[in-house]
Formats: C-alpha cells, structure tokens, sequence
C-alpha cells in the first residue's frame, strides 16, 4: 500500500470537489453477455459465482482507480484488493458475508473462495473489520434481472469501496445476458473509469482462458 501526493496528484481538484457531498457515490447499470463464461463454466464443471465473483475481482484489481480508498484527508492505493460477498446458506433465507482472498490465478482463486466459504457457513455473521478497506463489496440478486439497484451504505466517516452487483440471467436474441451494477465514490472516479471497467469484464468474459 502506497498513499498518494496528493499535491501531484492530477485528480487532487476533483478530489476536493466531491469529496464534501452529501452522496458522493454514483452507479451505473448495464447488461453484460455472459454468453460464453457460461459455456466456460459448465465445461470446467465450476460454479458460476465465485467464477464471476473472481472476473469481477480481477478486472477490479487491473484498474487502479478501483484500488484507490480515502482515508480522512488522504488517498491510498492498495497493491490488491479482496471481495467480500454475500452468501446464503440453503437452510436459511438470512445471508451473511465473507471474505475470499484475491490472487490472480483463477485456480487459486476459486480452492480459496471455497475454502472461505465453507468456514464461513459454518460459523456465519456479519461481522465486518470496521477499518478494513482493501476490499470491494460483491452481491447477487438471482432473482431480479434488474436495471437499476441502490445499497445502504454509512454516511460517515467516508466510505470509498466500491459495490458490484449482479442480476438474474436472461436470454435475449439467443444470447445471455446478466445485469451489473457498480457504484463507486466519486471522489476517486468518473464515468471513463466505471466503462473501462465495463470493458474490462466483458474482456473476461469473453475470454476462454479466464479460469485457467
């Protein structure tokens, strides 16, 4: 981790600027076409959501915007960042999060988010490291192709971590489809940042090699 001169720092006006709002997070919401990660994932017999939660960690962790936080009057930048989800056990409608550490070999990855979620369902809460911010928060709403999605959120002091959510599928013109929303803080981020991320993603997803 790294913190950044902010009397360098291009984006220090802007910075400055939204830093003092009330809500200073947007987000944007678009399909992305999962046509092929789907294929992908059935043929390596994997489940679908840590191997989507890992395309989105990994696009996240490749744009330095989103490993940026604010920390009272300062910018940090992470080396990496982890995801916390939001997990359901299947004898419960509750849900409580976990943590699953980020590496980039997709294999790693996804033996390690297994491991994190098996302990997590056996002992599940929704206890939080208050000043833990090398993470992004992740959640999945299966059952709503939605278009639009909004989180709750702390006001005070400064909440920096970017939200990513994903939506139910759909199959439009004999493609797939899945909603993600992501919602970032302003502060550190504009609208280039969240469609190069966009593009990112759809990169990934597109890839036949992501999960290898």
């Amino acid at each position: 981790m790294k913190t950044l001169d902010l009397n360098t720092w291009p984006r220090r006006p802007h910075f400055d600027f939204f830093r003092g709002y009330t809500q200073p997070h947007f987000s944007v919401t678009a399909p992305v076409d999962i046509t092929a990660f789907r294929t992908q994932v059935q043929g390596r017999q994997v489940a679908f959501t840590p191997a989507v939660t890992y395309v989105l960690s990994r696009a996240a962790n490749e744009l330095t915007p989103f490993r940026w936080r604010i920390r009272g009057d300062e910018v940090v930048e992470h080396e990496s960042v982890h995801p916390s989800v939001t997990d359901a056990g299947a004898e419960s409608e509750l849900f409580h999060f976990c943590l699953l550490p980020y590496q980039p070999d997709a294999r790693g990855f996804l033996q390690g988010a297994a491991a994190a979620l098996a302990a997590s369902r056996a002992q599940p809460g929704l206890d939080e490291d208050p000043v833990q911010d090398d993470v992004l928060y992740l959640s999945s709403l299966p059952w709503v192709a939605f278009t639009a999605i909004t989180h709750a959120m702390p006001l005070a002091p400064a909440d920096s971590i970017p939200r990513l959510s994903t939506g139910r599928f759909t199959e439009v013109g004999g493609r797939w489809q899945m909603p993600l929303s992501v919602q970032v803080h302003h502060a550190l981020m504009d609208g280039r940042h969240v469609g190069a991320y966009f593009e990112a993603v759809q990169t990934l997803l597109d890839d036949p090699a992501s999960l290898t």
